[in-house]
């Protein structure tokens, strides 16, 4: 399961050094924890995917929640629910998107990780063929959730890797 690329701990010293020369250039921006847009943004963590910039957001606009799909986990939907009911959010964006290696794994992945280590995980894989229909079931599981109380305005889109453009999905009736 281990991939070959650059040693960790020199990517780590990479960012650390690189935070340095941000922090001597830093001005703090004075602004709280509360997004000006009230918006929260749930998406894939793949690299590929430069939110801020696709999205025209800037510091300070929205919240930013990924993980591996952006699925609507249940760490999710914990991170939604405080950023609505502790942080103003009301609208939640969920973008997933074309070439995404979720697409590529199953549950199969949970049993490999057990023989390997000798646990199984207590976490789903949260695989799906079907990128599309990913997105629905993450927009019902938001809507669907009872300690959310703002689902009026939650928005499903797939991003293009190759193309940039969002292209949206409409929620089953």
């Amino acid at each position: 399961m281990s991939t070959s690329g650059p040693r960790t701990e020199a990517v780590t010293d990479r960012l650390v050094e690189a935070n340095r020369a941000y922090a001597a250039g830093f001005t703090d921006p004075g602004m709280g924890a509360r997004p000006v847009l009230g918006v929260a943004v749930v998406a894939c963590m793949d690299a590929r995917l430069d939110l801020h910039a696709a999205l025209g957001l800037e510091l300070g606009d929205c919240h930013t929640i990924r993980n591996a799909g952006g699925v609507v986990t249940d760490d999710t939907i914990r991170s939604l629910t405080i950023s609505q009911r502790a942080l103003g959010t009301h609208s939640v964006a969920l973008i997933h998107h074309t070439g995404c290696g979720l697409q590529t794994l199953t549950e199969e992945f949970r049993h490999e990780l057990e023989l390997e280590v000798g646990q199984r995980p207590a976490w789903a894989v949260e695989a799906f063929r079907d990128v599309d229909q990913d997105v629905r079931q993450s927009m019902q599981r938001v809507r669907t959730s009872p300690f959310l109380p703002h689902t009026d305005d939650v928005r499903g889109f797939v991003f293009d890797v190759t193309a940039g453009l969002l292209r949206e999905i409409t929620p089953n009736s």
